[in-house]
């Protein structure tokens, strides 16, 4: 197979010193400035409400939208009894590229389902949010539509989830009140 040689162009004096290029990124962002601040000042007077300016979220008083897509914190989700709905096939824990997700399996008591977890334990630190668990899995036993964002800890062991945390996903990591 031949390699193909490919020539550059040599550059100019003015393509050497940047100094075009730094005039189109000065001239880019003094557009976006003075076009947000003309329409801005047009809706403080009432008027121009069809174009929109750009738009400043006061967090974490004010939320960003977010998409119905969007991956947040991992829940397991339960059946009518209570119990999780996992049967511990052990397939999230094989697909996960960052392996943060640990499954210990019993028998469970029903007779129509073969296995339980005994334990479920995620490590939020090592997650690197993909979804592939909740793609793999079987029964939508695991999801990532909880809505919490604000996922930090004040320590490594914070950041570990186990299975009752991860049923009753109401609290954030960073909550003090969480033991």
């Amino acid at each position: 197979m031949a390699t193909k040689v490919i020539k550059r162009k040599e550059l100019g004096f003015w393509d050497k010193t940047y100094l075009p290029a730094v005039g189109r990124g000065l001239w880019i962002t003094s557009r976006h400035f003075f076009r947000n601040m003309f329409f801005q000042t047009l809706h403080l007077f009432g008027l121009a409400k069809n174009f929109s300016g750009a738009v400043t979220y006061q967090y974490p008083e004010e939320q960003r939208p977010l998409s119905k897509r969007t991956r947040t914190r991992h829940r397991l989700t339960k059946r009518e009894d209570g119990s999780p709905r996992c049967v511990a096939c052990m397939m999230c824990e094989t697909v996960c590229p960052a392996r943060c997700i640990n499954i210990v399996a019993k028998e469970n008591p029903d007779p129509n389902i073969e296995k339980m977890p005994a334990s479920f334990d995620l490590d939020l630190g090592m997650c690197v949010y993909c979804g592939y668990c909740v793609e793999v899995c079987p029964e939508d036993a695991i999801r990532m539509d909880t809505r919490i964002l604000d996922i930090a800890a004040y320590s490594r062991e914070g950041m570990k989830l186990d299975m009752e945390k991860l049923l009753n996903p109401t609290t954030s990591p960073a909550d003090p009140n969480r033991i």
